[in-house]
């Protein structure tokens, strides 16, 4: 009963305002002509505003034209982004932006099987304050790659850069840390595997879930400088699966050896996955 009598107050009141509205609208447009008329024989004598009544519509049509044209390719730069399931840039200046990154590595690889290429890995999840830190300890299951300290990779990647303080022996002693790193968390049960690449590297992905972060290690450059990516996999064929395919296919690849972390070997498989061979990884000769 209170609803209806709430109801039908409502509607009242609406038709009252309508019927009033109504009523005085003659009168309003009346006056608004007037107005118009008005003020049209004010200013139609007057040359000075009328060029700046002409100049602000140019401006305004500039504006506006602009306006679109820029509004139409940020709309079709959106579009080639969801084709290629790019979902997040973070430039190497921005440190919000790469806040933003490392929160969605975390949200996302906590908890789940991740797959990790890297160089030397210390900065990325040996460092308190890696971006992967946490979720490396707290996966499932890690895939890792790294370089293989005894290789020509260490080498080539360390005298590429213009830093003195890079030599291929701090290059070494990282990766030798973040095996150690390794390590600790196998010992404590974890389900870390690791791989050792001989090559100089080309990609900094983790792989989390259904999202991608990449960065490129370009010659000369610290991969630091370099804006990182983020790929979503939705099914519709982007840039997720080749990344994806990147990593699986080095991983499999008969020349990357396995570090077995409870012996210090290196174990060697064919590409049906068969062990072939072991070698002591501390009796391996250093190429230089």
């Amino acid at each position: 009963m209170k609803k209806s009598i709430i109801h039908i107050v409502n509607h009242t009141v609406i038709v009252s305002l309508s019927a009033a509205f109504a009523y005085f609208l003659p009168d309003i447009i009346r006056q608004a002509t007037r107005t118009v008329l008005y003020s049209w024989s004010y200013i139609e004598n007057q040359a000075l505003f009328l060029v700046c009544t002409e100049i602000a519509v140019a401006i305004l049509l500039i504006v506006g034209v602009n306006m679109l044209g820029r509004s139409w390719r940020v709309s079709r730069n959106a579009r080639s982004a969801h084709y290629a399931g790019l979902v997040n840039v973070a430039p190497a200046q921005s440190i919000l932006a790469r806040r933003s990154m490392k929160k969605l590595k975390v949200d996302q690889g906590t908890g789940r099987n991740i797959m990790l290429i890297s160089a030397t890995g210390l900065s990325t999840f040996v460092d308190p304050a890696g971006d992967l830190h946490e979720v490396v300890k707290q996966s499932r299951e890690a895939k890792i790659m790294l370089l293989n300290p005894l290789r020509e990779g260490v080498t080539a990647r360390a005298k590429s850069l213009a830093d003195p303080n890079i030599t291929p022996e701090s290059f070494r002693e990282q990766i030798i840390r973040s095996i150690d790193f390794l390590k600790g968390l196998k010992a404590h049960q974890k389900n870390i595997r690791l791989k050792l690449y001989p090559d100089v590297p080309l990609l900094k992905m983790a792989i989390l879930g259904d999202y991608l972060c990449m960065q490129h290690y370009p010659a000369g450059l610290n991969v630091r400088q370099m804006p990182e990516y983020a790929f979503q996999h939705d099914g519709n064929g982007g840039l997720f699966n080749v990344f994806y395919q990147y990593f699986v296919s080095r991983w499999f690849d008969p020349l990357i050896p396995e570090y077995d972390l409870e012996t210090d070997e290196l174990i060697y498989r064919d590409k049906s996955g068969t062990e072939v061979r072991r070698e002591s990884f501390n009796e391996v000769m250093m190429e230089y």
